[in-house]
């Protein structure tokens, strides 16, 4: 069979936030259906949990259907759905050592996947990631033998360990995960000792076998000509025998300009901005 004839595989994605990080998702989902031809399902892992901040509010169902909109204006076998996650969280990962820290509790969601009926291969990205490329080229890649495939950190692989790998974009072999109990390891360190990364040291401690990708599906520095994920994490920048940490996400459309003179995802601004103009984002 020809190859343009072929049904086109669903390229299966999972984020974690809550309500307040619904721009990030959006402009991230905006930019994968803006390179691939693929349908594209979307989980997003999300939790209540107001009695402990205020600010920690679910992604709401309105949030939710903009979504399903957008996936589906590009391919009608495109879908998203929401994956209430506080009763897990509340078993699982409430009370330990890293509660408090620098992130917020969302970013520990993705180590309660194993607790879902989730696809054997799926992509989990971080809110702060857009596509410069077609993410089928990451789908792509065979994970049978590996837990998980990931970049190596920019800073990590320093600092840390020369192997030490970002987990912002991660290809993720569940049925292995499952099979080795990388997530229920994960989460009794997570529990047990206080770090300053958690879950991303814990994964790259504990897991038994993990795929190298190249820098192209998780950039974390200037985009270049085979970049397919640009992560807009925190980076250093140095100035003589000093440096300077930066934080800048694809929301600061201002910063992301004038200081990362990053100017490729104006057209997914643009469509963003007209959607905004016709739902009401504040739902």
């Amino acid at each position: 069979m020809d190859e343009s004839n072929r049904e086109k595989e669903n390229i299966q994605i999972c984020y974690c936030g809550n309500k307040n990080v619904f721009p990030q998702i959006l402009l991230s989902v905006l930019s994968i259906i803006r390179h691939t031809e693929n349908p594209v399902t979307i989980r997003i892992f999300t939790m209540d949990l107001t009695d402990v901040n205020q600010a920690f509010t679910p992604i709401s169902e309105n949030q939710l259907n903009i979504i399903k909109e957008v996936l589906r204006r590009k391919n009608e076998k495109s879908d998203a759905v929401l994956v209430d996650a506080g009763e897990e969280y509340r078993i699982s990962l409430v009370g330990g050592k890293n509660e408090k820290g620098f992130y917020t509790p969302y970013a520990l969601l993705r180590l309660l996947f194993d607790k879902y009926d989730l696809p054997d291969k799926l992509i989990y990205l971080d809110t702060d990631t857009m596509c410069c490329g077609d993410i089928v080229k990451l789908w792509k890649y065979d994970i049978e033998d590996y837990e998980f495939g990931a970049v190596k950190d920019k800073e990590g692989s320093f600092w840390i360990n020369k192997n030490y790998c970002n987990s912002g974009v991660l290809l993720m072999n569940m049925d292995r995960c499952r099979r080795t109990d990388l997530l229920g390891r994960v989460r009794d360190k997570v529990m047990n000792r206080r770090m300053f990364m958690p879950d991303q040291s814990s994964l790259n401690k504990l897991a038994k076998r993990k795929l190298y990708l190249p820098r192209a599906f998780n950039e974390q520095r200037e985009i270049r000509p085979d970049t397919v994920i640009k992560h807009f994490c925190r980076g250093m920048k140095w100035y003589g025998p000093f440096f300077k940490l930066y934080n800048y996400k694809q929301t600061d459309r201002e910063n992301v300009h004038n200081k990362l003179k990053i100017f490729c995802f104006d057209d997914i601004y643009e469509e963003y901005d007209r959607l905004a103009e016709q739902y009401d984002f504040a739902k």
